[in-house]
């Protein structure tokens, strides 16, 4: 699959419950061939300011390095302070540097309190740019929807830094 054209798609819901939904009916569109996925997640904030990773394609959530270079790329486009927040190495932290001045200087990417705020949850979708509406169109349940394309040097970049670092990053994620 190529990535020269990526979208970054996000669903914002006030319950938890209608993103699973909305994840496995996004999932089972992927699995139909209406569209192709790269990587999606549901995260959930707690009223205390604090983001977990719900589900994601790995069926370990939260353990090993799948999850690392999975997960961790979409959790680190969709809002890099939250996987700076566990992610350590320098490699990591540079790219992630690099990607929030993008996100300053092109204006993608999206607002986390507005589309994660406390008490909320999100679906978190990273497609190549010709499937962003249909993924857009399968967050049904979402109380509203955004689509933002994104670099996808950044997206490469975060891919291979989270894969070198993918132990530590887990052994973070984990602790």
């Amino acid at each position: 699959m190529s990535t020269h054209n990526l979208a970054l798609v996000v669903g914002s819901y006030a319950d938890t419950d209608s993103a699973s939904e909305d994840y496995r009916s996004l999932r089972s569109g992927q699995d139909a061939g209406g569209y192709e996925i790269i990587g999606a997640v549901v995260l959930v904030r707690g009223r205390d300011g604090k983001v977990q990773v719900k589900e994601h394609g790995d069926k370990s959530v939260g353990h090993g390095a799948a999850w690392g270079a999975g997960a961790g790329v979409v959790v680190g486009l969709f809002a890099p302070p939250l996987l700076a927040a566990t992610a350590v190495g320098a490699g990591i932290g540079a790219i992630l540097g690099k990607i929030k001045k993008n996100k300053e200087e092109k204006q993608f990417g999206v607002d986390v309190d507005e589309y994660l705020a406390p008490g909320t949850s999100a679906v978190v979708a990273v497609a190549d740019e010709r499937w962003a509406a249909r993924v857009e169109e399968a967050l049904l349940r979402s109380d509203k929807r955004v689509s933002k394309p994104i670099d996808s040097d950044d997206f490469t970049r975060l891919r291979k830094a989270i894969e070198e670092s993918a132990d530590d990053v887990v052994e973070q994620l984990n602790a």
